[in-house]
């Protein structure tokens, strides 16, 4: 049930990140609420999660999942270019993801 409470923080995360985009520095009521209630839930989820995974690993996946999550949806919705520094770098960070998971932490 962790990795779902993880999985579910990570999709709100990210919306937290997209909704912050569109709010404009928080001039747009219904993006900033968008924003403050994703923020919201997406803690609460991660509160859940780290019931049973280290605070370091669990905290360390939810950033990396979702910065990841980010960075691809920013490309395909916002039309943000990645080129090859970037690429390498979403691939080391999943590579220290599944490190993480394999050093039997969670």
């Amino acid at each position: 049930m962790n990795w779902i409470y993880l999985g579910v923080a990570v999709i709100f995360e990210i919306a937290v990140a997209l909704a912050a985009s569109k709010a404009q520095g928080f001039t747009r009521l219904w993006w900033t609420i968008t924003t403050l209630v994703s923020g919201a839930i997406a803690t609460f989820f991660l509160s859940l999660a780290l019931l049973t995974f280290d605070v370091g690993v669990g905290y360390a996946l939810w950033v990396s999942v979702a910065g990841i999550g980010i960075t691809i949806l920013g490309a395909m919705l916002f039309g943000q270019r990645l080129n090859w520094r970037q690429g390498a770098g979403i691939g080391i960070v999943i590579v220290g993801v599944v490190g993480l998971q394999l050093g039997g932490a969670a």
